[in-house]
C-alpha cells in the first residue's frame, strides 16, 4: 500500500481543531495553493509542505483558528445592519471586526495566539507591507485593523507590520484615541463594538462613507409601527407627519407592486450583490458591490475631468525597487516559466514562423502564365480541356509593426493571473523581436488605495462637489519599443511585487498607452490590452456616478476604434470585455491567455495579407511577370 503523506495527519487534525474551535460540526475545509478563504460553511486553507515546514505549520494553523473564531464570534446579520456602505469605512469596519474576534481567542488561549501572530506576520510579509516608506503605500484599514488588535490583546505588533502602523498611528491616535481605549469594554459585545467602530471611521474623516445610522432607523420604524396600531385600533385615518406619510406612500406604492415584484427584488438581492468578504478582500481592493446605474440617469452630469495631475506618474519598471530585489523577482518569474514555457513557446514559435514566411515571400497559384503547377496537374487527367494553372513566388511587402501590450495591474489580477501575464508578455515580446516587430510593455494601476495624495487635497480645498477622477495614477513601462528585450527583461519581474497592484483607472491608461503609440513611426501599430475587469477605483466612484470611469473608457475605445489608426483589440480574463470592445476575446482561466494573445496577433496579421492580395494586386502581379514567363518557357 502507498505510505501516507506526513502532511496528511495535520490536515485532519487542523481540520477537527477548526470544527471544534468554530462549533460547526458540518464546516467543509480543503487545503490549496490559493489565497485562504472563508464562505459560508467552506473554508480554504493554505497547503502546508510535505515534510511540515514549521512556518507553514504556523500560518495553516494561524489561517484556521481566525476562520474558526469568526464562526464563532460572529453574527452576520448584525454586522450587515452596522457595516457602512461606503468602500473605505466598510474596509476598516471589517478590519476592526477581524481584530476583535481574534483578540477573544488571543486572549483566552496562548497557542491561538501564537498562531495567528505567526499567520499575521506571514500575511503581512506576502503584502509587502514591511516595505512601506510613506503613507501612500500603507491602507488605512490594515492601519487600523493593527492597532485594534494592539489594544484589544496587548501583543506587539509584527515586525513586518511596524512600518505601515507608524505611517498612520500618531493621525489615528489624535483623531480617534479616545474610541480605540474603550473597544476593549465592548470586545464581547459585537453590536456596541459596532457603533465604537463606526465612530472612529466617522473621526478619522469618512463620515459621508457611513451612511444612515441603524439606531435612528430602528426608532423611525418602531414610531410608525406604533401608530399603525394607533390607528387600527381607532378606526380612523390620522394624518401623518411629512416623513410617515412618505414613508407611507413607500409601503403602498410596494403593495401596489405585489407579491410578484417583491420575489423579484429578493431574487435580485440575493444574486447579483455577493457575500461581504473579510477584511483582507475589502483591503486588497478587490471590487466592491455597487449597483449599475443607466447611462440615461446621468445625462446632465459633466464630462470626464481629472481633479488634479500633480502626483501622477510615468514610470520606468526598474526605478520602482532596488536591482537586489528586482533580480530576486525576476529569478522568481523564470522559475515560473518552466511549467508553463512549453505550451506558450509552442504557440509563440507557431506565430513566428507565420510572421517569417509573411516577410520573406509567399507563392500565387492559379495564375495563367507563370510556373507550370505540379499540384494541378491531375486537373489535366480528369478534363483534357481543362486549362493549365501555373504558379509564381513573390516577395512580400511586410509592413514595419509595432505592437504595445498593456496589462491590467490592479489588485484583482494579484496571484495566477499577473503571473500568467507577465509570463506570456515575456514570451511574446522576445518573439516578436525575433520577427523584427517592435513590442512595448506597459502597466497601469494607482500609486495608493482609497484615493493617495489627490484625495487629501480634496478634502484639503473642503471637498468641492463633482471633483472627477480622485487618485494618483501609476502608469509603469516595463519595456520601451526600442529597448531590446535582453535589457528589459529583469524589469518584467516587478509584476511579482506583491505592493505594486491596486486600483485601475483603464481609460486613461489606455489613451496613454495609445498616445504613445500615435508618436511611432513604424507604418502598423497594434495596442492589445491586458484586463480582469472594469475600471474601479473606489475614492473617484464614492464622489461620482457608479458609471462614472465605465463611461469614460467607452468614450476612449470609441474614439480610438472610429478614428485612430492604432488596431485596439482586447482579451478579458474572466470579464467579458466584447460589451467595450469590437475586437476581443473573453477567456475563463488565466492558462488560455498565451494562446489567446498569439492566435489574436495571428489573425491581425493574417487580415493585413488578405488586404494586400486583393484583384488589383494579382493584376500587377501578373504583369510583372511576364517578361520572365517567357524567359522560363524558352
Amino acid at each position: 500500500m502507498k505510505s501516507e503523506s506526513p502532511a496528511e495527519p495535520f490536515k485532519r487534525a487542523v481540520a477537527s481543531t477548526m470544527r471544534a474551535l468554530g462549533a460547526e460540526p458540518e464546516l467543509e475545509i480543503s487545503f490549496g495553493t490559493e489565497p485562504p478563504q472563508l464562505r459560508g460553511l467552506k473554508a480554504r486553507l493554505p497547503l502546508p509542505g510535505r515534510d511540515l515546514p514549521a512556518t507553514d505549520v504556523a500560518q495553516t494553523r494561524g489561517a484556521a483558528d481566525a476562520f474558526a473564531l469568526r464562526l464563532a464570534y460572529h453574527d452576520e446579520k448584525t454586522h450587515n445592519i452596522w457595516a457602512p456602505p461606503g468602500s473605505s469605512a466598510l474596509a476598516i469596519f471589517e478590519a476592526a471586526e477581524q481584530a476583535r474576534v481574534e483578540a477573544i481567542g488571543a486572549n483566552a488561549m496562548r497557542g491561538v495566539a501564537g498562531n495567528l501572530d505567526a499567520s499575521l506576520q506571514a500575511r503581512l510579509i506576502q503584502k509587502g507591507y514591511a516595505r512601506v516608506k510613506d503613507r501612500n503605500e500603507a491602507p488605512l484599514a490594515e492601519a487600523v485593523g493593527l492597532m485594534v488588535r494592539e489594544r484589544l490583546t496587548g501583543r506587539a505588533v509584527p515586525k513586518s507590520g511596524q512600518a505601515i502602523l507608524d505611517a498612520w498611528r500618531e493621525q489615528i491616535e489624535s483623531k480617534a484615541g479616545k474610541e480605540l481605549e474603550r473597544l476593549f469594554d465592548s470586545i464581547r459585545d459585537q453590536q456596541a463594538f459596532a457603533k465604537l467602530t463606526r465612530r472612529i471611521v466617522g473621526e478619522l474623516g469618512l463620515g459621508d462613507e457611513l451612511g444612515d445610522d441603524p439606531d435612528d432607523g430602528k426608532d423611525e420604524d418602531s414610531e410608525t409601527e406604533n401608530q399603525e396600531q394607533d390607528q387600527d385600533a381607532d378606526g380612523e385615518a390620522s394624518e401623518a407627519s411629512e416623513p410617515q406619510g412618505a414613508a407611507a406612500e413607500d409601503v403602498e406604492y410596494s403593495e401596489s407592486e405585489g407579491e410578484e415584484g417583491d420575489e423579484q427584488s429578493a431574487e435580485i438581492d440575493a444574486e447579483e450583490r455577493p457575500a461581504k468578504s473579510d477584511a483582507e478582500d475589502t483591503a486588497d481592493g478587490k471590487q466592491p458591490w455597487r449597483p449599475d446605474h443607466p447611462f440615461s440617469d446621468r445625462l446632465n452630469e459633466p464630462s470626464y475631468k481629472i481633479y488634479t495631475t500633480q502626483f501622477d506618474e510615468a514610470i520606468d519598471a526598474d526605478t520602482l525597487c532596488d536591482p537586489e530585489e528586482l533580480g530576486r523577482l525576476r529569478t522568481y518569474l523564470d522559475q515560473q516559466l518552466q511549467a508553463l514555457q512549453g505550451v506558450v513557446s509552442r504557440l509563440a514559435n507557431r506565430l513566428q514562423r507565420r510572421l517569417m514566411a509573411k516577410q520573406n515571400r509567399s507563392w500565387e497559384f492559379d495564375l495563367e502564365e507563370g510556373i507550370l503547377d505540379p499540384a494541378r496537374l491531375s486537373r489535366i487527367v480528369v478534363d483534357p480541356m481543362h486549362p493549365l494553372s501555373y504558379k509564381w513566388e513573390r516577395d512580400m511587402d511586410f509592413r514595419d509593426t509595432v505592437v504595445t501590450l498593456l496589462l491590467d495591474n490592479s489588485g484583482s489580477m494579484r496571484g495566477r493571473p499577473i503571473m500568467v501575464a507577465a509570463m506570456c508578455a515575456d514570451i511574446l515580446a522576445r518573439t516578436l523581436e525575433r520577427c523584427n516587430v517592435k513590442v512595448e510593455i506597459l502597466g497601469f494601476t494607482t500609486k495608493a488605495w482609497k484615493g493617495g495624495q489627490s484625495r487629501d487635497k480634496w478634502l484639503q480645498d473642503s471637498k468641492p462637489p463633482q471633483p472627477g477622477r480622485l487618485n494618483d495614477l501609476r502608469h509603469i513601462i516595463y519595456k520601451s519599443a526600442d529597448a531590446p528585450w535582453r535589457r528589459s527583461r529583469r524589469a518584467l519581474g516587478l509584476m511579482m511585487r506583491e505592493g505594486l497592484l491596486k486600483e485601475n483607472i483603464d481609460g486613461e491608461a489606455l489613451m496613454w498607452a495609445h498616445n504613445r503609440l500615435i508618436a511611432r513611426q513604424e507604418q502598423r501599430r497594434i495596442l492589445m490590452v491586458i484586463s480582469d475587469g472594469a475600471p474601479v477605483d473606489d475614492s473617484t466612484l464614492s464622489v461620482n456616478a457608479g458609471n462614472y470611469l465605465e463611461r469614460h473608457l467607452r468614450e476612449v475605445i470609441d474614439t480610438i476604434e472610429t478614428r485612430s489608426p492604432v488596431e485596439l483589440l482586447a482579451i478579458g480574463i474572466g470579464h467579458d470585455v466584447t460589451r467595450y470592445y469590437r475586437r476581443a476575446v473573453t477567456i475563463v482561466d488565466a492558462e488560455q491567455l498565451g494562446g489567446a494573445m498569439t492566435d489574436k496577433l495571428a489573425e491581425l496579421f493574417d487580415e493585413d495579407t488578405d488586404k494586400k492580395t486583393g484583384p488589383q494586386q494579382r493584376s500587377r502581379a501578373r504583369a510583372r511577370l511576364k517578361p520572365r514567363v517567357h524567359a522560363a518557357a524558352r
